[in-house]
This record gives structure tokens, sequence and C-alpha cells, in this order.
């Protein structure tokens, strides 16, 4: 009864930001990610009749802060009555930090979950589970370009290309390394209750949804960069109009922000995005990814630079 499975984390090229169903962990909007290879979160599940709690252990040390969730997502995918489960995580890249450690954390946990139940579900099944436990973990059940469809009572997301299909590599400028002031589910409540600009993000979503997946389908590369920042911004300027207003951005991310635009216009194929936190993705073609590391890790402030091409679906890696 225990099992390990391996997720990567996906970073959101449309973004996820808002839930139409809080109790169902639906969201407002549909989305668009891109699902890394080279960052990943490892969990091991193994269910235990003699234990009388869940425990939770991240790279080493005792998570109290995560355990809560983490039990309801084993509650969702094994049962509320079942045996308590000993969980050890292993993650290569910063927790909480706004790199989507929760979206590869709850879907390498629901793979687990589900084979050390002995339960066979498919990918579908999965992503609903893994969904309703971290809005953006359903896209790290598959590979590549991944979207995130908005359903009225179902999570449920699809393929649109292959990670060899379009193999882009990304950059990361890690301007922090500590956990966010404000989790995102209570950042995106407060959005939707306060910010002015939150009806409109909502109403002009699926205009980018189609955008991006045109570019993806063409493999434009120019049209996917121009929608992918256009609405990453957007959506920080409905954090930023919200009361209290929600700043991830940092003087650093700024200036990583300058350096992509300095990349840019000197020729190079890249582009920006930035989630729910400070941390700035450089998105580019694969004959550029030196020149964009090699920028990026001399500006100012940058304490770390990953570097990754984009990946599989969550898996099964052992079970015993």
């Amino acid at each position: 009864m225990r099992a390990t499975a391996i997720a990567q984390p996906n970073i959101a090229l449309i973004k996820y930001w808002g839930k139409r169903d809080l109790e169902r962990n639906l969201p407002a909007v549909g989305s668009i990610s891109i699902t890394l290879r080279d960052l990943f979160t490892e969990m091991q599940v193994e269910l235990d009749e003699r234990l009388t709690a869940d425990t939770l252990a991240v790279n080493g040390s005792v998570d109290e802060t995560m355990l809560p969730r983490l039990s309801a997502c084993l509650d969702l995918v094994v049962g509320r009555v079942r045996p308590r489960a000993s969980v050890v995580s292993r993650c290569n890249f910063p927790v909480a930090a706004g790199l989507a450690s929760s979206a590869s954390a709850f879907a390498a946990t629901t793979v687990a979950a589900a084979h050390a139940a002995g339960k066979s579900l498919g990918v579908a099944a999965l992503a609903n589970l893994a969904g309703r436990s971290s809005g953006s973990a359903a896209r790290s059940l598959y590979g590549g370009f991944a979207e995130l469809e908005n359903r009225e009572s179902e999570i449920a997301v699809s393929t649109l290309c292959e990670s060899d299909q379009w193999p882009l590599s990304v950059v990361i400028a890690i301007t922090e390394t500590g956990p966010k002031a404000v989790g995102s589910t209570e950042a995106m409540e407060i959005s939707r209750k306060t910010s002015p600009f939150y009806a409109n993000w909502v109403e002009r979503q699926d205009d980018d949804l189609q955008t991006a997946r045109d570019a993806i389908r063409q493999r434009d590369f120019e049209q996917l960069a121009a929608i992918a920042e256009h609405n990453c911004l957007k959506m920080h300027s409905v954090m930023w109009a919200s009361r209290p207003p929600i700043v991830y951005w940092n003087s650093v991310t700024m200036r990583c922000l300058q350096t992509v635009r300095k990349l840019q216009g000197g020729g190079a194929g890249v582009f920006f995005t930035i989630d729910a936190g400070p941390q700035v993705k450089a998105i580019c073609l694969p004959e550029h990814v030196q020149e964009v590391r090699a920028a990026l890790a001399a500006t100012e402030g940058v304490i770390d630079i990953m570097e990754s091409g984009l990946g599989d679906a969550a898996r099964l890696v052992e079970v015993s």
C-alpha cells in the first residue's frame, strides 16, 4: 500500500485567476500551460492502518502547513474512511514561491494515492481529482501544452501539443526564495470581490485562449509571445487593482522584465510570463536559450537561474 509518483510543475501562458465555485475548486476561466521537464516533485504515499494521523515531510522536514490540504486530497482520492498516510515529498525547486509547486505536488499525490489504494483511474479522472485540490494541478497530469477548460460542473484538461512537437525552452529567474505572503486562493477571492477589472478579465479570456490555441497550432512564436505577455499583464493588473492590492513582484522582477525587453530588441526569440509570485519565466526558442540565460543571470538581484525544456505527464515510478 505504498506508491511513488513524479509530476512536473506547469507554467500558465494564458492564466487561471479566480474561482467560479470554491467548494468544487472550479476555475472562473480556462487556461493554457506548458509542463516543464527538469523541475519535479516526487510524492511517496504509504497507507498504513497502524497510523493515527496523516504525516507529511517535505525535503526531509516535517510540514504541518500543507498537511490539511494534503489530507483533503487523500480523502478525495482514497475516500474519507481510509488508513492514515505517511507522505514524503521531494522537490528540486523552491516551494510556495510562485513556481507551481502545489500543482506538481498535488498531481503527483493524486497519482501515488490512487495506486497505493489499488484504484485504477484514467488520466481524466485523476486530473479532475487533482484539480479539486489545486486548480492548476490538473494541468500537470498532462505534458507539453495543455488546456484547462472552463466547464460548468467538472475539471477537464486536454493536450494541445506534445512536448516534442514544439520543443521550446524555459529560463526561470529566481528573485526570491521564501514563500509568498498571500496564498493564491485567498488572493483570487480578494480580486473577485474587490477588483474593478475582474469582470472584464473573465469576459475577455475566451478571446485570449483562442488566439493562443491558433498560435500553438501554427507554431507561431511571435503570436504566442504577444498574447501570453498581454494575458500575464492583465492578470497582475487585476491583482494590483484589488483592495488591498496584491503585488507579488519585486524590484528584481521589474529588472528581469527590462532584460527580456532588451533581448527582444536585439532579435532574441523570447517572451516573459509571471504567475502568482515574483519569479520571471522567460520562454524562448532553443537556439536563444544560452543568450537568455546569460542575460537574466547578469541581471542585478537575481538569486538563481533554472532552465528547462518542455516535459511529459505526471507518472507512477514505484508501487509496493
